[in-house]
């Protein structure tokens, strides 16, 4: 399986000089985030012609900058919006059991019950917790995977969170959610598939036109313009939507993060969901991640003006972030404890019913298809735990636009590269943490290592990324840069002073590998 999923410099060439000669696809998908990698999976999984044209990489934009969670709807279900908070449960529970088992994990999520949550509030928020635990039984999602919710006496509290601030815990709110192990895998792993069934895809290559039937790219190894031909055209470029389809109208809000050391804020493994002050039912994030960091997160501010190709964190984000996840810890956060910081923009639908002055978190989060007067279909807003039903939805209009011959939707039951039920993937030969980012194909990634000690070393000191795979990453996805391998494969890129430690052996391995790649064709 991993040859005809292989994605690399040579399999991108040969792809585009296919184009490049003529070939008709039926489906050309504009933009390499979650959304158009599942259009691409959903389409060519029917059957259909694909090609991917993605003007970076693979996950450059929102894709990569999320929360990483894998929501079950709860908010949704909080501001009335029960057929979306359905479908984020239905979603949650078919990444977790069927497709991706391996980037997805339990996450108990705790909130701390402290004397500015009143008995009321915290007896609503209870009451909301049950209800999204309803939501995962309609969507048939096992207790032994996501457990139910349940209050916790404060000494469990402290077990579970011992960084917690301790004067006035009364106890807390235990429940639990989805986490990815890191959401650019995710978006990775659905381009692989979508290409062991065929699709065509590029990164590096930018639209500068766009029509119903095609579109001019320029390959950015070259600068050579080429004109690819479909039948059908889906936009997914996220944010950037609107630069090629002027009459999609979007509200991007952005959505901050702070990156800390978990050992500094005294974390397990138990996420904290912070009631915000003077805000009931919004929260505050902190987050723990598999290697020891902790993500606080997370803001919902509107955004104007030109898209940024990768946005920056306020100073205000900055200072409101660590001000409300202080408020429940015993250690009061300052600027020095943040060691990253990343910020992504949601591509939220404007809605005229929305005052142009208020917060981009009135805005639905519901996704839109919908299809300009040269042809071009465009799919916007939603969510990254409902990509997939975001995707068939446009493969659906892609279809009966251009009267394509192809059935429905076959994605919930096909899993993405790597992927196995959680009890083989228990039994695979290779590191937990590598099985976590790989899984069934961990025991090949760590059998590079075995075979050339040299691959088996971290890369810098105290990083637990291999040499081994940086090479898979040229290798198998797609990756042709370093940056690809420190922004995208990897997430080392998050903190500055580990990117700086790694760069240097990144840097000498791609080139390496890429020249391998070169000599053996």
């Amino acid at each position: 399986m991993t040859a005809r999923t292989a994605l690399n410099a040579t399999r991108r060439a040969e792809d585009l000089a296919a184009l490049d000669a003529g070939q008709v696809v039926d489906v050309l998908v504009v933009g390499g985030g979650v959304t158009g990698a599942g259009v691409a999976m959903d389409a060519a999984a029917r059957g259909l012609t694909v090609a991917i044209a993605e003007a970076e990489d693979l996950a450059f934009g929102t894709s990569r900058w999320s929360s990483k969670l894998v929501h079950g709807g709860l908010r949704y279900l909080a501001n009335g919006d029960v057929g979306l908070a359905h479908e984020s449960a239905v979603e949650r529970g078919v990444l977790m059991t069927a497709t991706a088992p391996h980037l997805t994990r339990a996450l108990p999520q705790l909130v701390p019950l402290h004397p500015a949550v009143s008995g009321r509030d915290a007896a609503v928020t209870f009451a909301g917790l049950l209800a999204g635990d309803g939501l995962r039984r309609a969507a048939r999602t096992p207790s032994s995977l996501l457990p139910r919710p349940r209050r916790v006496s404060a000494p469990e509290a402290m077990a579970l969170a011992p960084g917690l601030r301790r004067a006035g815990l009364r106890g807390g709110l235990l429940s639990f959610d989805g986490q990815l192990v890191d959401d650019a895998r995710l978006v990775v792993a659905l381009a692989r598939t979508a290409a062991g069934f065929g699709a065509r895809v590029l990164t590096q290559a930018r639209v500068t036109g766009v029509t119903g039937t095609g579109a001019e790219i320029v390959d950015g190894l070259t600068g050579r313009a080429v004109e690819v031909r479909a039948r059908a055209v889906v936009n997914a470029a996220g944010v950037w939507a609107g630069e090629l389809v002027p009459s999609v109208r979007l509200r991007p809000s952005r959505g901050s993060h702070l990156v800390l050391d978990g050992a500094t804020l005294g974390a397990g493994a138990t996420a904290l969901t912070v009631p915000i002050p003077g805000a009931f039912g919004r929260f505050a994030l902190v987050l723990p991640q598999e290697d020891g960091r902790v993500y606080v997160g997370l803001t919902d501010e509107p955004v104007d003006g030109p898209i940024p190709a990768v946005p920056t964190v306020p100073e205000s984000d900055v200072d409101f972030l660590l001000t409300v996840a202080s408020s429940a810890l015993e250690r009061t956060l300052t600027r020095a404890d943040v060691l990253g910081a990343f910020a992504g923009l949601r591509p939220l639908v404007d809605s005229p019913v929305v005052a142009a002055d208020s917060r981009s978190a009135d805005l639905s989060r519901n996704h839109a298809v919908l299809t300009a007067s040269n042809g071009v279909i465009t799919v916007v807003g939603g969510k990254l735990t409902t990509y997939r039903r975001m995707a068939a939805d446009a493969v659906d209009a892609a279809i009966d636009a251009a009267g394509l011959a192809a059935g429905p939707s076959r994605t919930r039951a096909i899993p993405l590269v790597g992927a196995a039920p959680r009890a083989r993937l228990s039994t695979v030969d290779a590191p937990a943490r590598l099985v976590s980012r790989y899984g069934t194909e961990a025991a090949t990634v760590h059998a590079l290592g075995l075979l050339d000690p040299e691959l088996a070393a971290p890369i810098a000191p105290g990083c637990p990324v291999t040499a081994a795979e940086v090479v898979w990453a040229v290798r198998n996805e797609g990756a042709l840069t370093p940056a690809d391998v420190l922004h995208r494969r990897t997430r080392i890129g998050l903190v500055a002073a580990d990117e700086a430690a790694a760069a240097p052996a990144v840097t000498a391995l791609v080139e390496r590998t890429l020249r391998g790649l070169t000599s053996s064709v």
